[in-house]
């Protein structure tokens, strides 16, 4: 039996990748496997009958075709509307790669597992990366292997599924194979060749050496239906450093380039019938990521560095370890007409900080070079229920309704002592009552020396905050002709740290032909501050222009933010609209979709508050801090674009092609800047050009995906073009040092060959002409880049070429 339907969206990979087919996925058995579709919560509701767009992508056949292990970068190389970048010298975020749905920010966006909530990362990006001030969910603690689809919404759903759901919706789909073992092995490495003239160099002329492999099992658990699936992945990558030509550039930083990194996953997905109406399942998971990533150089003749130690000074290196880990219960069943799903979905991700070959100056030649900076850790936990059913009215009626309790629970860990400290020539703490004499000076510059880690200092404070949620929904749906169906959902929450508050939402589409239709949607949403957001507090060392400053991250609590006139943060809330319509003939398919996001009171980090400013120059001064920032709702922004999508596959000969273009057109303005009565004439502080740039620039303007895939008998080939537009960020030289970092095109080709049903390779490349960012010449010896590199990470990444083979084999 077959159930023709439309795919939302067709993703820029292939028919074969991702689920714009015309049939839903049919078992061996000849039943029609469920197809959860994120958004519509009516069972019976395919693809092609919803209102909003939805992707559907089939990880496993994305990933044999290309280079990409990652989720994000899977996702970043064959999603227009989705971006996440590679950063270097970025902190925590050299290990987490932040992501964004439509250029908002990466918390804008919820993550579910199985259709349960996800839980965030406890990093939050500060400076060096996109999406500064924000948290958001590390999409990397999911082993590929482990994943049997993603479904992508990509419309507000804060009615339907609650906080952080203004951009859209990633629902990760896990596998549900019931036998037999499949394995997969990748080997990678980038084939270094400088851009321009001899502009970069590298330790290697072969780096980044990538090794991947994962297991996934599936059993039968009794005779009733009921499965285990399990998973086991491991992935090595070594680093892959692009300097700036020491011969040409005197460049900040000696090590900009991809990070070292380990990872181990291990994820179970089980389902077992207990009876004819009562079904148990779980979702077990658990990631550990190793990452080793370089700091900033200090020079030899640097206040933070001690010759006698480093004679030619050094570069700190970030060992972060993050564990991660998840378990999901729950129990389905029906009362009445009414299908019940009950469930308990808990997370948990900790993050740790080990800065080695660094040194803490004001302790001299006596100094440790390894230190326990400490971290920070997030723990999430979520009961609820849904119930769904449907009726009898017009032409069908569902109904669902539902209710979660939420608790959640971040720590700041204090790190030891010595890795945030500043001693005096006694050896004691100092304090802001020691005086200047007995300061460490540095007899080179007569400067006085920095305490703390360099590179990362330490967190010199516990924190515990914790906070619960109540949430409430209503979704419908009513098919009122064959050819009309209308949506209304709503939403209550309520937060025992802020208060409450209600969405809803109101979608239509309208089938005009059998091949055409429209459809479109109205929404309101919100985003609840993080508790990071809230209560996180930091003191770092950042360049600026080539030029060490001390900054202090002040919480949103703290004296020094009320001392500055920061209000205490509150909800975001958005509108949300889009319409657009899907056209398919069978061979073609054209999905156009226009959206309209616009967001009040966004979070994000403030500019530096310097010891010139009138309300806390003298608290800075007195704690030798030369800066401050600070979390606040600080702006408005609207959001316009458009994502359009053209597919079609031709028999050619004995093999067919299948070609698909893929785009998506956004552009976000600031239209307010929302500054207290006490910090009025403080604008461009409170949010400077600098940081107005890089909120603007989270995705490029235009992104476009071409893709072709010609399979004939056992052979395939796949290629893949993606253009990046313009990226715009500003130096530290002011609103004028522009950095423009200019459109690029990336190739990515592969082969591929099936020796039987059960073994097939892939051998291909990805930046296949070795395309690197615009080189920032003029920039680098000023320090000028965010990244102290030749480019900021930006669009594609800075690994240049790689080339790859991928094995697998099942049993």
């Amino acid at each position: 039996m077959k159930i023709k339907y439309i795919s939302a969206f067709f993703l820029g990979v292939s028919s074969v990748l991702y689920s714009q087919q015309t049939n839903d996925t049919i078992s061996k058995e000849g039943k029609i496997d469920e197809v959860a579709i994120t958004g519509s919560r009516n069972k019976k509701r395919t693809v092609v009958d919803t209102p909003v767009p939805i992707d559907i992508i089939d990880i496993k056949q994305v990933s044999q075709s290309t280079g990409q292990i990652e989720v994000n970068q899977l996702l970043q190389f064959s999603a227009p509307s989705f971006n996440s970048n590679k950063q270097s010298g970025s902190d925590g975020a050299d290990a987490v790669d932040p992501a964004t749905l439509r250029g908002l920010g990466p918390d804008q966006t919820l993550l579910l597992l199985n259709g349960k909530r996800y839980h965030q990362s406890s990093l939050i990006n500060l400076f060096g990366t996109k999406g500064r001030g924000n948290t958001g969910s590390d999409m990397n603690t999911i082993p590929v292997g482990a994943i049997k689809r993603i479904e992508v919404l990509r419309d507000g759903a804060s009615a339907q599924y609650g906080s952080d759901a203004i951009a859209g919706v990633i629902n990760v789909i896990l596998n549900d194979r019931n036998h037999g073992f499949e394995g997969n092995a990748f080997y990678g490495v980038n084939l270094f060749k400088s851009p321009g003239d001899h502009d970069v160099v590298s330790d290697r002329k072969i780096d980044g050496n990538t090794f991947d492999f994962y297991g996934n099992y599936g059993t039968k658990i009794g005779s009733k239906g009921g499965f285990g699936n399990f998973t086991a992945e491991f992935v090595n990558k070594e680093y892959a450093i692009r300097n700036a030509n020491p011969e040409k550039y005197d460049a900040p930083r000696q090590r900009f380039g991809d990070a070292k990194s380990q990872n181990f996953y291990f994820f179970g997905n089980i389902e077992i019938p207990i009876s004819d109406n009562l079904k148990f399942y779980s979702r077990q998971g658990f990631s550990h990521r190793n990452t080793n990533a370089y700091a900033w150089t200090r020079s030899a003749d640097a206040d933070g560095n001690i010759p006698q130690v480093y004679p030619n000074g050094f570069n700190p290196v970030q060992d972060t370890s993050i564990s991660d880990f998840t378990f999901d219960n729950g129990l389905k069943f029906k009362v009445a007409d009414w299908e019940v799903d009950a469930y308990n979905a808990f997370g948990s991700n900790r993050f740790t900080y080990q800065i080695d070959h660094t040194i803490n100056a004001t302790l001299g030649v006596k100094s440790p070079t390894s230190f326990d900076a400490g971290g920070h850790s997030l723990l999430q936990n979520t009961t609820g229920f849904n119930a769904t059913r449907q009726f009898s009215v017009l032409e069908g009626l569902n109904v669902a309704f539902g209710s979660e309790f939420r608790y959640e629970k971040f720590n700041i860990i204090k790190g030891e002592e010595a890795s945030y400290a500043m001693y005096d020539v006694n050896g004691n703490v100092v304090t802001a009552s020691t005086p200047s004499t007995l300061l460490v000076i540095n007899p080179l510059s007569g400067d006085v020396r920095p305490g703390g880690s360099q590179g990362f200092p330490g967190y010199s404070q516990e924190i515990n905050k914790s906070r619960n949620n109540f949430a409430a929904y209503v979704d419908t749906e009513l098919d009122i002709t064959k050819n009309w169906m209308v949506s209304v959902a709503g939403r209550f929450e309520n937060y025992n740290d802020f208060g409450s508050t209600l969405n809803g939402k109101l979608a239509t589409r309208y089938k005009i032909t059998p091949q055409f239709a429209f459809r479109g949607s109205f929404s309101t949403g919100f985003r609840a501050p993080s508790l990071a957001q809230k209560y996180y507090s930091l003191q770092f060392t950042n360049f600026q222009g080539g030029n060490l400053v001390t900054i202090q991250l002040a919480s949103n609590d703290s004296n020094l933010a009320k001392a500055v006139g920061i209000p205490q943060l509150k909800q975001e809330t958005s509108v949300n609209g889009s319409a657009g319509f899907t056209f398919n003939t069978g061979k073609f398919t054209a999905t156009v979709d226009g959206y309209y996001i616009k967001v009040k009171d966004r979070i994000v980090l403030t500019g530096n508050f310097s010891q010139d400013d009138d309300a806390i120059g003298n608290i800075l001064i007195e704690n030798r801090i030369d800066q401050a920032q600070f979390f606040t709702n600080a702006i408005d922004t609207r959001t316009k674009g458009l994502d359009v999508i053209l597919s079609f596959n031709e028999n050619i000969g004995k093999g067919k092609l299948t070609a698909t273009l893929a785009g998506n057109y956004n552009e976000m303005e600031i239209t307010k800047v929302n500054t207290s009565d006490r910090l009025k004439g403080k604008e461009d502080i409170y949010l400077s050009p600098r940081e107005r740039a890089f909120i603007l620039a989270s995705a490029p303007k235009t992104k476009i995906n071409l893709n072709l895939n010609y399979k004939i008998s056992k052979f395939n080939a796949n290629l893949q073009l993606v253009r990046f537009d313009k990226v715009t960020l500003v130096g530290y030289n002011g609103p004028d040092d522009y950095q423009t970092y200019n459109p690029k095109v990336t190739t990515d080709l592969s082969f591929g060959y099936e020796f039987s049903k059960n073994i097939n390779l892939t051998i291909g490349s990805k930046n296949l002409f070795n395309r690197y960012a615009t080189l920032q010449r003029d920039a680098v010896s000023s320090g000028n880049t965010e990244s102290g590199g030749i480019f900021d990470p930006v669009q594609m990444g800075f690994a240049g070429r790689q080339v790859f083979a991928r094995f697998n084999f099942k049993f």
